[in-house]
């Protein structure tokens, strides 16, 4: 039987930390859920939403996950760090992932969403809450399309008005 050595689990202790400090830094949005209650079934379906959203989704050592804050200078975040955490990485949209896991803790309680990162800030579960409540991207870029087109509709609308005037008057 092959002897671990102690320090081939020191190195891959470190290379996980350095992970998960890469994975804090880059991402937009962090958020911590305490997941403690959900059955498989549960959890399989919030990791298929979060994967299609392009989120990851870890079951990470709190110890690990402490060392990692620390080196990134994020510590304020250790406060949610008791207990069985799960935590979704997102590093292209700032939205989905508050929104997917709220949205999710609402029809499932057992899932609490506790806390997070919001573009390099700790935040409480109330701030992820309230990011929740944001229209995703698409409908935050339908809404500037809309205010976009106005103007240029109403030009549009003025000058037909005023060509169906002129035929009128010509007739």
């Amino acid at each position: 039987m092959a002897e671990i050595r102690p320090t081939v689990i020191r190195e891959e202790k470190v290379q996980a930390i350095n992970e998960i400090a890469t994975k804090l830094r880059e991402s937009q949005t962090t958020v911590v859920a305490d997941y403690r209650g959900l059955t498989v079934a549960q959890v399989t379906d919030l990791r298929k939403q979060l994967r299609e959203a392009g989120i990851e989704f870890k079951v990470l050592k709190n110890t690990l996950t402490r060392l990692a804050t620390k080196q990134e200078g994020l510590s304020d975040l250790d406060e949610h760090l008791l207990g069985p955490n799960a935590i979704a990485f997102s590093p292209n949209d700032l939205i989905a992932p508050a929104k997917i896991l709220v949205d999710f803790a609402k029809k499932n309680d057992k899932l609490e969403v506790k806390g997070g990162i919001i573009e390099g800030k700790v935040v409480g579960a109330e701030e992820i809450k309230q990011l929740a409540s944001l229209p995703s991207r698409e409908g935050l870029l339908s809404m500037l399309l809309s205010v976009l087109q106005a103007p240029m509709r109403n030009v549009a609308l003025a000058v037909k008005a005023v060509a169906e005037q002129k035929e009128e008057q010509g007739a």
